[in-house]
């Protein structure tokens, strides 16, 4: 691919300047009809490729099929796989996209808030990209490189296989999905439609990786009814909703158990959502383990503890309700390991270094895997995803590029 014209960037461009974000309290699938304005914009670049099956569906997934051009008839069926939501976390709406050109190693202060800085020393990855050009945001929005910048490199890796029938590879089917961030972008895929046997998710973070391991995720809701009354008439009747909640987030642990207190394999009891009245307040949860044991063993420790603030509220009362999230993919990509060895030789091939890592998250391969898609995670260069400091650099984009080109070859090469 030396002398190939890449498209990524610029279509990256554009894409992040569609408002996209989903919305975790709509119910609608998807959970906003803005995300299909990017999905449209993608099923006609498609079409302009000449990959002329590409749809959009009612439910907001983009299909399409790249045909196999290879005499082999054993080749399997893969899937290259994006989302095309933004996180709710920050405003996706009037993206400024801002390339940094041969960034010269200082610290990045965004136009449109100069007290959004990108500082090198919180940003480890930024050391190996003096030279290279960044794009970030104006300092007001995400940039949304979560996960546009997949959606461009998964979008310009067509378009090379497409011009370039000299790369041998099996059918090669692509699949756009909303609401990842909001953990329904698998709810309405079609996989008898999709018809692949592996796929990949192209979502991850830096250069060379690979991501083969997930969190396993459970979300907790908990409905809390109190004893309400007029406040001037209260004494010794009133059991205010709201003070029981706000209990119960007193009494979780200050150093341990939190997102902001925990890494590599330790989990989380992380509050997301606080709302009510003195009458009946909801807080959600979600929750976080590599294990699914580890899942239970912290759920059951915030039911002992809601349990425990309820103790001292007998008039009171609560629902606590779980709901099964995604699960850890590595389950199911151990039973598959030709998906993952693939994955590292073409990364190889691209002159990288391949690292396989765990991601204390999930992506749309975890529950993917679990409906019979085993589906890892490879890197498209987007870091500090869901912040205003959000970056991606146009190099990493490339190399993703390449490396999705390179799974292609490998898996027609070696069937």
């Amino acid at each position: 691919m030396n002398h190939y014209q890449f498209t990524a960037v610029d279509r990256f461009l554009g894409y992040v300047q569609i408002d996209t974000q989903s919305d975790p309290q709509s119910t609608a699938n998807p959970s906003t009809e803005k995300q299909k304005d990017l999905s449209r914009v993608l099923v006609q670049e498609l079409h302009e490729m000449g990959i002329t099956d590409a749809e959009l569906d009612e439910w907001g997934y983009v299909y399409a099929t790249i045909p196999a051009n290879t005499d082999k008839a054993n080749v399997p069926t893969i899937c290259f796989c994006s989302h095309v939501d933004t996180s709710p976390d920050v405003t996706g709406a009037g993206v400024k996209p801002i390339i940094h050109e041969r960034w010269d190693g200082s610290d990045i202060a965004l136009p449109d808030d100069p007290t959004q800085i990108i500082r090198v020393a919180d940003h480890p990855d930024l050391q190996h990209q003096i030279g290279n050009d960044i794009i970030t945001a104006s300092g007001t929005t995400l940039l949304g490189a979560d996960n546009k910048a997949g959606v461009a490199e998964i979008m310009d890796a067509a378009h090379y296989l497409i011009t370039h029938p000299d790369v041998k590879h099996g059918t090669i089917r692509l699949l756009f999905t909303p609401d990842e961030e909001v953990g329904r972008g698998t709810e309405k895929v079609d996989i008898q439609k999709l018809g692949a046997v592996y796929g990949y998710t192209i979502d991850g973070e830096a250069l060379g990786t690979l991501e083969d391991e997930t969190f396993s995720a459970d979300a907790v809701k908990i409905t809390i009814q109190g004893v309400s009354t007029h406040p001037g008439f209260a004494k010794g009747k009133l059991e205010n909703a709201l003070k029981i909640a706000a209990d119960l987030l007193a009494v979780l642990p200050k150093d341990t158990l939190s997102p902001e207190t925990t890494e590599a394999k330790e989990g989380f009891v992380h509050p997301t959502r606080f709302e009510g009245n003195q009458d009946q307040a909801v807080l959600e949860f979600i929750i976080r383990d590599f294990t699914e044991a580890g899942l239970h063993e912290k759920e059951a420790y915030l039911q002992d503890q809601l349990n425990n603030v309820l103790a001292h509220y007998p008039g009171s009362s609560a629902e606590f309700v779980v709901k099964e999230q995604y699960r850890n993919m590595k389950e199911v990509l151990d039973q598959h390991p030709a998906v993952v060895d693939n994955a590292l030789e073409a990364i190889r091939r691209a002159g990288l270094t391949a690292e396989r890592r765990s991601i204390r998250g999930g992506t749309d391969g975890s529950r993917l895997s679990f409906m019979g898609l085993p589906c890892p995670n490879i890197f498209a260069g987007e870091h500090a995803f869901h912040s205003r400091l959000e970056w991606v650099s146009v190099q990493d984009m490339q190399r993703a590029v390449e490396v999705i080109v390179n799974v292609a070859q490998v898996w027609e090469e070696r069937a």
